[in-house]
């Protein structure tokens, strides 16, 4: 029952990241980076000590009492997971929308799934599955058949969206990838994927916050929530600091003041779209309480981003015209990618 609660809260998260851009494409005359930050402030500064108010009411405490080393590190991770976001916008760029989401994804589930568990065969700690002993435990290969399972599930959904793209006339296919450059891309995807992953890395460095929320008497459901503070302060700073870059130089400062745009309806689908995207973090943490393997908890979420994401496509006839094996490549993936759902779920009630 707990494994079942545990994906049942992870798809909502996966439902929340990958359904969080739509509220984007209804914001009208504002730059990217405008917009873009105005919903990271809803993400990482303003929904995040609410949802830590409401479920851990003694957070403040709880982070000044922390040491500064656990602190700083969190921080840290959540810089990093900040670079890796704003890198995967150039994956995209040079490698396609389909090619660009596999690999950043694929090495993103890859790294944020097993490393923490690598890590713990070096760093042993009570209560924390090591590699090593996933390697031994029935249970634990299982799990990492569903990794494995999700990665391919990943490159077929990739080898789906090349298969479109070659269905494409020369036209559409120069709208679709301009600037089209597999080794520089490629570059690029991998660094954004592993840099994507130090969020898992972040909640694990954080859990002294989130035991000692458990330990003052809050819910273990929402401990996770106090971490999230820090963390979401440290990709705030990155995404911060490159987006009044962009403003800076594309002269769009004056986006957040000009009439001429339903800035009152800008501000608000932004923040819609910003919280969306805290969501996907917050039933994470209800969904890895339940499971209690960052390994499982972070492929479930991956997965179900991606599975999101393209049904969102399919809804919006993104498919439509293809060639009929570049459909059934699609829902093969969509297939693969549920099995490897069933998969850790299995793994984990084991």
């Amino acid at each position: 029952m707990q494994a079942l609660l545990g994906i049942i809260f992870h798809s909502i998260g996966g439902f929340s990241s990958g359904s969080f851009y739509m509220p984007f494409k209804k914001v009208k005359g504002w730059a990217w980076e405008s917009y873009w930050i105005v919903g990271g402030l809803f993400s990482w500064l303003i929904v995040p000590p609410i949802a830590a108010y409401l479920t851990i009411p003694n957070f403040a405490e709880i982070i000044s009492n922390t040491a500064s080393s656990v602190t700083n590190v969190a921080f840290l991770m959540g810089l990093l997971w900040g670079i890796g976001g704003l890198t995967y916008g150039l994956g995209v760029r040079y490698l396609g929308m389909s090619l660009g989401n596999s690999v950043v994804l694929g090495f993103c589930s890859a790294f944020g799934s097993l490393v923490p568990a690598i890590y713990y065969d070096f760093n042993p700690t009570d209560g924390k599955t090591s590699f090593s002993q996933m390697l031994h435990s029935s249970g634990g290969q299982i799990v990492l058949s569903g990794v494995v399972v999700c990665i391919v599930g990943i490159i077929i959904l990739g080898r789906a969206g090349l298969l479109k793209e070659k269905s494409l006339t020369q036209e559409q296919q120069q709208a679709s990838v301009k600037e089209f450059s597999l080794v520089k891309g490629l570059i690029i995807a991998i660094i954004s994927g592993i840099l994507s992953s130090f969020f898992n890395f972040g909640i694990e460095a954080g859990k002294p916050m989130a035991e000692a929320a458990v330990a003052t008497g809050n819910n273990p459901l929402f401990q996770n929530n106090v971490t999230y503070i820090i963390v979401m302060w440290g990709g705030l700073t990155t995404n911060f600091i490159w987006c009044m870059y962009l403003n800076f130089k594309n002269k769009t400062f004056g986006d957040y003041t000009n009439t001429n745009t339903p800035i009152a309806s800008n501000v608000l689908f932004s923040g819609i779209a910003g919280t969306m995207w805290f969501l996907q973090f917050f039933f994470y943490g209800m969904g890895e309480s339940k499971l209690g393997n960052g390994a499982s908890s972070w492929i479930l979420h991956m997965a179900t981003i991606i599975l999101t994401a393209n049904l969102w496509g399919l809804y919006l006839k993104e498919w439509k015209g293809v060639s009929q094996k570049s459909f059934r490549t699609f829902l093969f993936g969509i297939a693969v990618m549920l099995l490897s759902i069933v998969l850790v779920g299995i793994g984990n009630s084991m």
